[in-house]
């Protein structure tokens, strides 16, 4: 980075990233600060890498890791963010709630610092090892005993018998109601008062103030009722959550504990994935679960990897072909070399890259909660007004007003609406990840929706990327085999791609090679040798001019392959042309089905490729592209991504993650093809897109608007039956109870609707 070029691509990229608050450039030393909330700079130096620079961090600082068991929502997040913005030398905080871990950004001598006041909040915070495989699973709490909230919950009701029954002594319905309250709120109550001693009204505060609110204007039986029924939706809400936090674990559990490896004296033994060392030799039985990353060195079998790469189909390999973890082995026995160990497999990076998607928050999930930071003090305020201003100014009786308000209080926890967005966007990025889309954060899963224009790079894109023999056209009648073992044989001399893909041909079709004598490559123009006495060429338009064999039927067949979008090479002998073939490189099958899903969903398609403009304008056609631009450099895509975003239009680029990396930066999304085994590739793409298969970007478009359409729907859901209960409230027809049940049954709302998403 040297010059202002360099900057303002870094610059552009570097600003849509989630945590990053500002950027100062020294060209002069070729040095960049960044002012971040990031957990660390690894997503920082892995998106400068994929502009094709090297960063290196001078001074990253100290991040840690730390689990937290009691941290499952926002509540809870909120209160630590509070108190940890007070600690000096905190740099960042990033929250994972599903899997309960904190990761802090901090100087080397605030950690004890960290830890006492996460313990002063009243939590158990476990510092993990920097060792610790990524994609360990996360231990699940133990199940609190129920016995508990069952005894709460018949002397609830005992004490609502008592009242309505009007049974002496008077006292006895106060005495069930404090047991009620004591068996199932004291962890409520705990929770209140550090809320309030970090004066935070979370959904805890709130709750004990109104429950002492009720107990001290005389309303025993309902201040029982509103505990424990709180206590249940909170139960009834935990378990809930657990069903997103399991779809994390369930790709997790893909991979075995155990492996077959091959020991030094040649038998096998069943060990633990976590030990197998990088170049060990595993075995794995039909039906078996592969556990590690390798390649094939013995056998053939077919592999699913749906849940890797999400194929519905079975894929065959044989030796050389790569395997990945958690895939499963269906027909035959496989030896392979293990390519990477267990915590730096593509499973492994999967999980790990989805668990730090979760950090990164959404635009609505940051307007919810900015939202939430207005919404509850405001309510809180405007419960005050409404128990004080009635009784001094309207007359109005204060055991009525005061009740109201304890009320309002339990209607004004935002809990609803702020657990909606983090529940709903997991549960995108857990449902996109089953199906190989790997989405790296919530602002690209919410952004999807609004593509409008995408630009697609041709080869390994729409095109294969191999190119293979389409044409042989013999222009001597009579000799068509002994021709094409000529053309044959000199190829299979030559490491040219066009030359391999004629020999590949030939080997399909098991021609005969011939010997080849005083061979020679002709740079820029082709091959020739000797067979048989035969002094033989084959080659390009240019040197079959350069002979002097050109004649204008030759000219106009060359003419001809060449605006179909393919390679033509001739074969000649001294005399005259003898046969010429053509190579192209072949479109995916795939490929027509996406381009179509593509233009149903209202987005525009245009093909970048440096090819010539014949060869795109030609496969533009086989697949239904709206615009084709050929010869292009890297500067002319990046230029035509600025062009299109001048416009309005949002853009994806669609490209290999490296080749591509300036236009891949710019665009607003850009999409990695076929990043199963590509560390650059999953750790550079906003989307990474596990096979080939261009149609997970139609379905990645399809769950971005599903997952907007969940996101508004909870919104709504929200802050509409809380509407509807405040003024229920104010006009003296809600009670305690059944504040509880609007609040928390529709945060249990929220969750199930956005849960619906991992059946997407």
């Amino acid at each position: 980075m040297d010059c202002p070029t360099e900057q303002n691509l870094i610059q552009k990229k570097l600003e849509n990233m989630e945590g990053v608050h500002a950027l100062q450039f020294n060209l002069i030393q070729r040095e960049l600060s960044v002012d971040h909330s990031l957990s660390d700079t690894t997503s920082i130096t892995a998106a400068i890498a994929g502009l094709g620079m090297q960063a290196e961090p001078l001074d990253a600082g100290a991040s840690t890791r730390i689990r937290i068991e009691q941290m499952d929502c926002p509540t809870e997040e909120r209160l630590i963010r509070d108190a940890l913005g007070k600690v000096p030398g905190v740099g960042g905080m990033q929250f994972n709630l599903l899997q309960r871990v904190l990761t802090v950004s901090h100087g080397s001598e605030a950690l004890q610092s960290i830890l006492t006041a996460l313990g002063g909040l009243g939590f158990t915070p476990v510092v993990e090892q920097n060792d610790q495989p990524k994609a360990e699973a996360t231990p699940e709490l133990p199940r609190k005993s129920l016995w508990p909230l069952l005894v709460a919950g018949v002397a609830a009701i005992a004490s609502e018998v008592v009242e309505f029954a009007a049974i002496s002594p008077e006292w006895l319905s106060a005495v069930f109601a404090v047991a009620a309250i004591l068996l199932c709120g004291l962890t409520t109550y705990k929770k209140g008062w550090i809320a309030l001693k970090n004066r935070n009204l979370n959904i805890n505060a709130l709750m004990s103030i109104a429950v002492t609110g009720a107990v001290l204007i005389g309303q025993w039986p309902e201040a029982a009722m509103v505990m424990v029924l709180f206590t249940i939706a909170e139960l009834i809400e935990a378990r809930s959550l657990d069903r997103a936090r399991n779809a994390i674990r369930g790709l997790m559990d893909l991979t075995p504990a155990k492996a077959t490896v091959q020991q030094a004296d040649g038998s096998w033994q069943e060990i633990d994935v976590q030990a197998i060392a990088v170049g060990s030799v595993v075995r794995v039985r039909p039906g078996e679960r592969i556990g590690l990353d390798g390649e094939v060195v013995e056998g053939t079998s077919t592999v699913n990897q749906a849940p890797i790469t999400g194929e519905s189909l079975p894929v065959e390999k044989r030796q050389g072909d790569q395997v990945f973890a958690g895939t499963i082995n269906e027909a035959g026995a496989l030896s392979f070399r293990v390519l990477a160990a267990a915590r730096d497999t593509t499973l492994a990076r999967i999980i790990h890259a989805v668990e730090e998607a979760q950090g990164s928050k959404a635009p609505t999930q940051r307007f919810v909660d900015q939202f939430s930071r207005i919404y509850t003090p405001a309510v809180f305020i405007f419960a005050l007004l409404v128990a004080i201003v009635p009784p001094l100014f309207m007359a109005g009786a204060w055991h009525d007003w005061v009740y109201r308000a304890l009320v309002l209080l339990v209607v004004a926890c935002p809990c609803a609406l702020v657990i909606s967005t983090p529940v709903t966007i997991v549960s995108g990025l857990a449902a996109a990840a089953r199906k190989g889309i790997l989405i790296k954060g919530g602002v690209y899963l919410e952004n999807g929706r609004h593509l409008s224009a995408l630009a697609l790079d041709k080869t390994g894109t729409i095109t294969h990327g191999k190119p293979v023999q389409t044409d042989a056209i013999n222009l001597v009648q009579g000799s068509e085999a002994l021709h094409g073992s000529w053309a044959a044989s000199l190829a299979a001399r030559s490491d040219h791609p066009v030359s391999r893909a004629l020999a590949k041909q030939a080997e399909e079709n098991t021609v005969a090679l011939l010997e080849v004598n005083a061979f020679e490559a002709l740079a820029g123009r082709g091959t020739k040798g000797e067979i048989d006495g035969v002094q033989l060429y084959m080659g390009n338009h240019r040197l079959v001019e350069e002979l002097g064999l050109c004649s204008p039927e030759l000219e106009a067949s060359i003419n001809e392959l060449e605006r179909q979008g393919k390679s033509v090479v001739a074969l000649c002998d001294a005399q005259r042309p003898l046969m010429l073939l053509a190579v192209a490189d072949t479109v995916r099958d795939t490929s027509l089905q996406a381009i179509a899903e593509l233009h149903e969903l209202g987005v525009s398609t245009t093909m970048l490729t440096g090819d010539n403009v014949h060869t795109a304008a030609a496969i533009a056609a086989q697949v239904g592209v709206d615009d084709a631009r050929g010869d292009l450099l890297p500067e002319d895509k990046l230029a035509w991504v600025n062009e299109s975003q001048s416009k309005g239009l949002v853009v994806g680029m669609v490209g290999d993650g490296i080749n591509d990396a300036p236009a891949l930066a710019k665009a607003q999304i850009g999409f990695a093809m076929g990043a199963a085994g590509t560390d650059t590739a999953i750790e550079t793409a906003d989307v990474a897109l596990m096979n080939d298969d261009l149609r997970k970007i139609p379905a990645f478009v399809r769950l971005s608007r599903k997952t907007a359409n969940v996101l508004k729907q909870n919104i709504v859901l929200a802050l509409g039956i809380k509407a509807v209960f405040l003024g229920m409230t104010l006009t003296g027809d809600a009670t305690m109870w059944m504040a509880v049940f609007a609040d928390m049954g529709v945060s249990l709302l929220v969750v199930f609707n956005g849960l619906r998403l991992l059946r997407s």
